[in-house]
């Protein structure tokens, strides 16, 4: 992420590497690039007037310094099969790490940070709505607390979850919940786990499963550092107050924890889909916490919420990182920008097809 710490191996013991599942392969095409590259971009898809709508807020640009976040909208319209550049995210200020969700006909822009000149930060509270067809965004009730790089999911076409993430000093372990009818925020269930920022996670019917990121490591004669957390939980979410969320950990998935990977629930298959991220933790720049520069992990990672176990996706198209959420779009899934090897901030838009 952002935070100017050292990083240290796992927050507990990683699991060995295994072989990728032959029987399981992402197969991919591009769309239309993106008008200009950007990395580290709230990401979703919209459907209005029965066009679907592919939506990036804020992130940065080719130069990865301070000055590159920016706040500028991009949006696809399967219809011409082009992007056009809308107004900036409202807020007066480039920013990263911010989190979108997408119900009804409307894109939903939470958070994310600025970084001065001077290298402080702040995350910010700012909520928005956003009508891809008209371009026209409105102000909603800020969130009680301000994070970024909080995951979100969405729940009954309804509620908008984002699960940790940061806040101005730190990681906390709140699970905000948004109404987008009332507009209106409650707190639901904590998670039980280490408080993160870059995790990633998905949701199918009313069952989240998130994994990884990165947890504070506190000490007792030193000053705290990072901590890369392979950590995953599934939350069940009451289906009579769906405040109330059943906390469960789950097994690990195979391999080094990852940061800032793309995932979504797949429902045809009752499972959710990680792509992507690095095993290296890093600054905004690309930059690893230890000094060493991150590089995209390989294949994906398949978690079935039926029988609680994982397979590893063979992928075979160039990987990448710095995702800020994987966008379920026509037949497939969609990564957005992000960042290629050797910190190259990328436009090109991947479309993915699970194949068996």
């Amino acid at each position: 992420m952002h935070r100017l710490v050292c990083l240290v191996l796992c927050l507990v013991p990683c699991v060995g590497l295994w072989a990728t599942d032959s029987t399981l392969t992402l197969q991919t095409k591009t769309l239309e690039p993106l008008p200009d590259a950007v990395a580290n971009n709230a990401v979703t898809a919209v459907t209005v007037d029965q066009t679907e709508y592919l939506v990036s807020f804020a992130g940065i640009g080719r130069g990865l310094k301070y000055s590159d976040a920016h706040a500028r909208t991009f949006v696809f319209s399967a219809a011409t099969e082009t992007w056009k550049e809308h107004a900036n995210v409202p807020g007066d200020a480039g920013r990263l790490a911010t989190t979108a969700a997408a119900i009804g006909e409307l894109a939903y822009a939470f958070g994310g940070y600025t970084v001065a000149e001077d290298g402080s930060e702040v995350s910010t509270p700012w909520v928005h709505s956003f009508d891809p067809k008209t371009g026209r965004f409105e102000e909603l009730s800020p969130m009680p607390v301000p994070v970024d790089d909080a995951v979100s999911f969405t729940y009954e076409n309804r509620f908008i979850y984002l699960i940790s993430g940061w806040h101005d000093l730190g990681n906390v372990n709140l699970v905000q919940r948004y109404d987008t009818v009332s507009d209106t925020w409650t707190q639901a269930t904590p998670i039980p786990g280490v408080s993160l920022f870059g995790h990633a996670g998905g949701i199918v019917d009313n069952n989240i499963i998130y994994c990884d990121g990165v947890a504070v490591l506190p000490y007792a004669d030193k000053p705290r550092s990072f901590a890369a957390s392979n950590e995953c939980w599934l939350g069940i979410i009451n289906d009579k107050d769906s405040r109330r969320i059943d906390w469960r950990p789950v097994e690990k998935h195979p391999g080094l924890p990852r940061y800032r990977m793309a995932a979504a629930g797949i429902h045809a298959m009752d499972a959710v889909l990680f792509i992507g991220g690095s095993e290296n933790p890093y600054n905004f720049d690309g930059m690893g916490y230890d000094g060493e520069p991150s590089e995209p992990a390989r294949h994906g990672l398949l978690f079935n919420l039926k029988t609680l176990t994982w397979k590893l996706v063979r992928q075979e198209s160039a990987s990448t990182m710095d995702h800020r959420g994987l966008v379920r779009f026509q037949d497939g899934w969609v990564t957005i920008g992000g960042m290629l090897s050797k910190q190259t901030v990328s436009d090109t838009v991947t479309h993915y097809f699970l194949h068996q």
